[in-house]
C-alpha cells in the first residue's frame, strides 16, 4: 500500500498520469490535488471519480501550511508533481503568478515532505516533471537536449521551472531528499486546454475561425503522445534512480507550419470537408517575444535504461487526437463557455 500525492492532476498531463496510476495500481491511494485554476477540470477525470483508490483534493500548492497538513494526514509517501502555470504567452504577461506557481509552488512541497519523511526516506520519493524549454533553442544543426545540457531559459515560463528544477537538486544534496526529475518536449493528445497550439486550432478549424500562426511558422517542436508521456512517469517513478534526471521526447521533430498542415488535412477529412478547403485560415502574426527556434529532446537514456520508448507514430497519434476532440465537441464547448468552472 502506498499513498502518492499528484499535484495538477485536475490538468492536462496530470489526468492521464492519475489515470494511469488509480487503473494499474488499485492498491496505491492516489490523492489528486489540484487548485482548479482555469486549466484544471474534473470533468477530465469523470471515468475513474468513483474508484475506491482515489481521491480529490482541492488545494493550493503555494499554501504551506495546506501542504504541510495535506501530507501528512494522509501520511504521503511518494509525490508525482506536475502542478505549474505552464503557458508561455501568460508568463509573458503575468510573471509573477509562474515564480509565485512554480518557484515558491514547488519549494512547499519539498520543504512539507522534508519535515514529514526526515529521518525515513527509503521508501519516499519526490517526483519533479519539468520541461526540455530549460534548456533554451537550438538551432537547425541536428543537436539534441540531453540531461547534462546546461540550462539556458528564455522565456519567465521556462525560468521559472528551470528554478524549481534548481531546488529539487538542491533538496537533494542538501538534505538528502530521495528526488528525481524528467524534462520533457511538448505533448499533445486528450484533455489538452484549448489555448494550446493543437487544441485550439483543430477548435478553430471545426469553427472555420482563423488559425494564428507566429513569424513564418518555422520554428520546431518535438512531439509526444500524452499517454506515452504518462507511462514514462509511472517507469521512471518505479524504476528510476534516485537523484537522476531522464529526458522524455518522442524523436519526433515538426516545423509548426508543416504541423499545422497535417491537422487541418486531417481536421478536414474528419469533418467530411473537402481537403485543403481550411488553408484559408492560416493567419500570420507577429511572433512572440523570446520564442525558442528549436527544441529536440535526446531521449536514448530512459530508452537505453528503462526500455522506454514512444508507442505511437505522429500520424496515428494526430489521427486519434483530432478524433478524440471532435467527439468531444461539449467538452470544448464548456471551457469556451466557461461552464466547466461550475463543475
Amino acid at each position: 500500500m502506498r499513498n502518492i500525492l499528484i499535484t495538477g492532476g485536475a490538468g492536462f498531463i496530470g489526468s492521464h498520469v492519475v489515470r494511469l496510476f488509480v487503473n494499474s495500481y488499485p492498491h496505491y491511494q492516489i490523492i489528486n490535488l489540484d487548485k482548479l485554476t482555469y486549466a484544471g477540470n474534473l470533468a477530465n477525470l469523470e471515468d475513474i471519480e468513483e474508484k475506491p483508490n482515489y481521491r480529490f483534493v482541492k488545494a493550493d500548492i503555494c499554501d504551506f501550511e495546506q501542504m504541510r497538513e495535506i501530507v501528512k494526514t494522509h501520511q504521503i509517501d511518494g509525490i508525482i508533481h506536475l502542478a505549474a502555470e505552464s503557458h508561455v504567452d501568460r508568463s509573458i504577461t503575468d510573471p509573477f503568478s509562474f515564480a509565485r506557481t512554480n518557484v515558491l509552488g514547488t519549494l512547499n512541497l519539498l520543504q512539507a515532505a522534508k519535515e514529514q519523511w526526515d529521518g525515513r526516506k527509503d521508501d519516499k520519493l519526490f517526483y519533479h516533471v519539468s520541461t526540455d524549454e530549460v534548456y533554451g533553442t537550438l538551432g537547425f544543426d541536428n543537436k539534441l537536449f540531453t540531461e547534462d545540457t546546461a540550462y539556458d531559459p528564455h522565456s519567465p515560463y521556462s525560468a521559472s521551472k528551470a528554478s524549481s528544477d534548481h531546488f529539487v537538486r538542491a533538496y537533494h544534496d542538501t538534505y538528502g531528499l530521495p528526488v528525481v526529475i524528467s524534462n520533457c518536449s511538448n505533448n499533445y493528445g486528450p484533455y489538452q486546454f484549448p489555448e494550446k497550439l493543437i487544441p485550439l486550432f483543430i477548435d478553430n478549424i471545426r469553427h472555420n475561425k482563423p488559425l494564428p500562426v507566429y513569424g513564418k511558422g518555422e520554428n520546431v517542436r518535438d512531439w509526444l503522445y500524452v499517454e506515452d508521456h504518462a507511462r514514462a512517469i509511472d517507469l521512471i517513478f518505479h524504476e528510476g534512480g534516485v537523484g537522476e534526471t531522464y529526458n522524455i521526447g518522442g524523436f519526433n521533430e515538426w516545423k509548426n507550419i508543416d504541423l499545422i498542415h497535417i491537422l487541418i488535412k486531417t481536421t478536414d477529412r474528419l469533418l467530411g470537408r473537402e481537403e485543403g478547403a481550411s488553408e484559408k485560415l492560416i493567419t500570420y502574426v507577429t511572433d512572440r517575444a523570446g520564442h525558442d527556434l528549436r527544441y529536440a529532446i535526446d531521449a536514448s537514456r530512459i530508452k537505453n535504461e528503462l526500455g522506454w520508448e514512444p508507442s505511437l507514430q505522429f500520424e496515428e497519434g494526430i489521427e486519434k487526437t483530432v478524433s478524440w476532440y471532435l467527439g468531444h465537441k461539449k467538452w470544448l464547448d464548456d471551457i469556451a463557455s466557461g461552464a466547466y468552472l461550475h463543475r
